[in-house]
């Protein structure tokens, strides 16, 4: 909905399907949904079956086969909570995870866009740049003139000509900053590098206006301060454990058994056991490790507090500093864009005054000149309005699956 450039949409697209931090991030989930699998089936009682056979002859004697085959089954009763706070830990765990991935994902989209953007702001700074070249070679062809009929110098020309020499320069420079940017990009997608597919930044259409009014309730939602809102509730469930820690353990287990060592067969038992124990375990030589235990969870706790105080505070600075960085550029650019006119209409007059022999050539190069440079300052002031609203997207957490 934000960006509609088509051939951004496919970019975004290959990256959330291939790009390796994301890929990263969605195993996390992974392993963390297992864990938490793996916390609730602490609820259910555990079964185990064994089986034995022996061949046993004495003095000579005719061997004896014995069989058995017996069974076990041991379940923890959660008196005392010790398997609700650690399946509710495992939970916040799984959920602080999830969070992540989408933290990751709102990062990757936000930076494949700024990448893209930023890519066309150097399409445009080189073609401007070039066209700044054909205006020194021209003014160079001029000076070359002027110094045969004996009306400037060789220093004249020669300055024309070191100026022609730093821009082919500059043009060479931005060619080598598009491809370096082109093979960023590419990484970002996970591909190998290869020249990107793109349109350009007169296409480009963004919101006229936003919003200077932010609800709590947006930034509450955005993935990092999900993330550490659930890494909180991690803690304090992880204090919890710790004191279930200090209560008893009551364990139910029985077991069964079948045996022919009456000498029947088994499929005929000769015997049956049966055997059914319940046990308490109570804590005691421990206690001082499970006291340092609750020590460390509480101040694990008091650090997830800070860090999800941080976050909040530094969610609203991110949404005020992209709020200001879009409205100022928003500004520059209105600026920019009439200072771009008013140069314009000096090179159209200084153009007209060189043909009545009012002005010199030279004056005339110098405001196209000034005109090239004003036309880059537009360029750069267009790009950091749409990185401002790549920041606020990014800010509010755009591009998240979102996790309730």
């Amino acid at each position: 909905e934000l960006f509609k450039d088509k051939k951004l949409q496919v970019l975004i697209d290959s990256a959330l399907r291939n790009n390796t931090d994301l890929l990263t991030a969605q195993l996390k989930v992974s392993e963390a949904e297992a864990t938490l699998k793996t916390s609730r089936l602490a609820f259910l009682p555990s079964l185990s079956l064994g089986r034995q056979g022996e061949l046993s002859s004495f003095d000579g004697a005719k061997p004896v086969k014995t069989y058995n085959l017996d069974g076990s089954a041991s379940w923890e009763l959660d008196v005392f909570g010790k398997l609700r706070n650690a399946n509710e830990q495992a939970a916040a765990a799984f959920q602080k995870s999830y969070a992540y991935k989408d933290a990751v994902q709102t990062k990757l989209i936000a930076s494949v866009a700024d990448g893209y953007y930023y890519l066309l702001l150097l399409d445009e700074e080189l073609a401007i740049t070039e066209q700044t070249v054909e205006t020194w070679q021209e003014n160079v062809k001029t000076m070359n003139a002027l110094k045969a009929a004996g009306e400037t110098t060789q220093a004249a020309v020669s300055q024309s000509e070191a100026s022609l020499y730093n821009t082919q320069a500059s043009v060479v420079s931005l060619k080598q900053q598009i491809q370096k940017q082109e093979n960023s990009l590419s990484t970002l997608l996970g591909l190998e590098p290869q020249s990107i597919i793109r349109g350009t930044m007169a296409e480009q259409e963004f919101p006229a206006e936003l919003s200077a009014g932010v609800p709590l309730q947006m930034i509450n939602r955005r993935p990092d301060v999900l993330e550490a809102e659930y890494a909180l509730k991690q803690a304090f469930y992880g204090i919890n454990a710790a004191r279930s820690a200090f209560y008893p353990s009551l364990v139910l287990s029985g077991s069964a058994g079948w045996t022919n060592s009456s000498g029947m067969a088994i499929i005929n038992p000769g015997k049956l056991l049966l055997t059914a124990i319940g046990s308490l375990s109570q804590p005691i030589f421990n206690n001082g490790k499970n006291v340092e235990q609750l020590k460390i969870a509480k101040a694990q706790q008091e650090e997830a507090m800070l860090a999800y105080k941080q976050k909040i505070l530094d969610a609203g600075a991110d949404v005020n500093n992209a709020l200001t960085q879009w409205q100022s550029a928003q500004k520059k650019y209105e600026l920019d864009t009439e200072q771009v006119k008013s140069l314009q209409s000096a090179v159209r007059s200084t153009s007209l005054l060189m043909q009545h022999g009012t002005v010199n050539y030279l004056e005339v190069i110098t405001a196209k000149q000034t005109l090239l440079q004003a036309q880059i300052s537009l360029i750069t002031d267009r790009y950091d309005e749409i990185s401002g609203v790549i920041n606020l997207f990014h800010a509010l957490g755009g591009g998240a699956n979102g996790t309730d």
